[in-house]
């Protein structure tokens, strides 16, 4: 999410608020809450300020830094959040407005899911929005969901500051998640398998290897070298699908890549595209690093890969640095006599 992004936000917030108090600077506003007004009057102008998001529950914690104009994860190194679901957050924030006081007994927070969230066994999360300083802008227990029934109804959430005991009932969808993996956007690269028109792989010790598609071809063949047997027609896709909805399972920055190298490959695509694999083979998993050459669609996604080594796969390094035996044709296999 841009700062640009969140000066909008905090426009549009103001305006339907209309002239709501703004958050005192020094931290968050401690004014009585009402039944019907908003869980935090004036919060989307603050959050031109905001720097850090942390969530917390008794089995683990996320955090969210704010790095110029995004946001990344720094146990991931920095790799980005997901921009929509930052948003969708902050503007659920901003607009969560409180419909019923509900109990200010600490025995009865349990029950609707308020209690300490550090306590073993809650359920409750604690959402801090935090400024450079380190100071909240805003703080919130969140409890659970109450369920609707009704057509046309908003959702609902139980709620309570932190160091208060009164919790409350509020209006709103309020989408926090404290498991890192889920703030990812985990797509690597989508290049059809059609538009890959050769492949040249290097390993250690091993002859080149090179697939290509003749003009005119459906599939790649084996080029190089001379006098290879015949392929398996699935194996040898799998190397053009390499790139296809290509996903990863974990992520790092690449200066902290894992393992040995595993060979290296290179995929020249239709339109001017290449792309470089070199992938790591670490205690049974595979990481790649990536690289792209050839106009404008190289530098977008130079853009996303540049820095990063992801995870993927392990049935991916047969596509990515194939040994040739991995591309021959299976020898059929005997047929068995039945017994008597």
């Amino acid at each position: 999410m841009t700062r640009r992004t969140l000066l909008l936000l905090g426009a549009a917030a103001i305006l339907s608020v209309g002239g709501a108090l703004l958050l005192s600077p020094g931290g968050t506003d401690r004014q009585a809450l009402s039944e019907g007004g908003l869980a935090f009057p004036g919060l989307a102008a603050k959050l031109q300020s905001a720097a850090r998001i942390e969530v917390r529950r008794h089995d683990g914690s996320l955090e969210i830094a704010r790095q110029g104009d995004s946001w990344g994860l720094p146990a991931k190194g920095g790799y980005p959040v997901r921009a929509e679901k930052l948003r969708e957050m902050l503007v659920g924030l901003t607009e969560l407005r409180l419909a019923e006081a509900r109990t200010a007994d600490p025995g009865q927070h349990a029950r609707l899911g308020v209690d300490d969230p550090a306590r073993p066994g809650s359920t409750a999360l604690l959402l801090r929005v935090l400024d450079g300083a380190g100071a909240p802008i805003a703080e919130l227990i969140l409890g659970r969901r109450r369920v609707r029934t009704q057509g046309n109804v908003p959702e609902a959430i139980y709620v309570r500051r932190p160091e208060e005991a009164q919790a409350w009932l509020a209006e709103g969808r309020l989408a926090v998640d404290a498991d890192p993996q889920l703030w990812l956007d985990r797509d690597v690269a989508n290049l059809p398998p059609e538009r890959v028109r050769r492949v040249t792989v290097h390993r250690a010790e091993e002859p080149e290897l090179v697939l290509a598609r003749p003009d005119g071809a459906e599939r790649l063949a084996i080029e190089a070298p001379a006098g290879a047997p015949a392929p398996d027609a699935v194996a040898v896709e799998e190397v053009a699908r390499a790139f296809e909805l290509l996903t990863f399972l974990d992520v790092r920055p690449v200066a902290g890549m894992p393992g040995q190298p595993a060979g290296e490959a290179r995929f020249v695509l239709s339109d001017g595209l290449t792309v470089t694999v070199a992938p790591h083979l670490a205690q049974g998993d595979v990481w790649i690093r990536l690289l792209a050459e050839g106009g404008e669609e190289a530098q977008r996604l130079n853009a996303r890969w540049r820095g990063w080594a992801y995870q993927v796969g392990v049935w991916k390094l047969k596509a990515f640095a194939p040994h040739l035996d991995d591309l021959k044709a299976k020898e059929p296999s005997a047929p068995t006599t039945p017994k008597p």
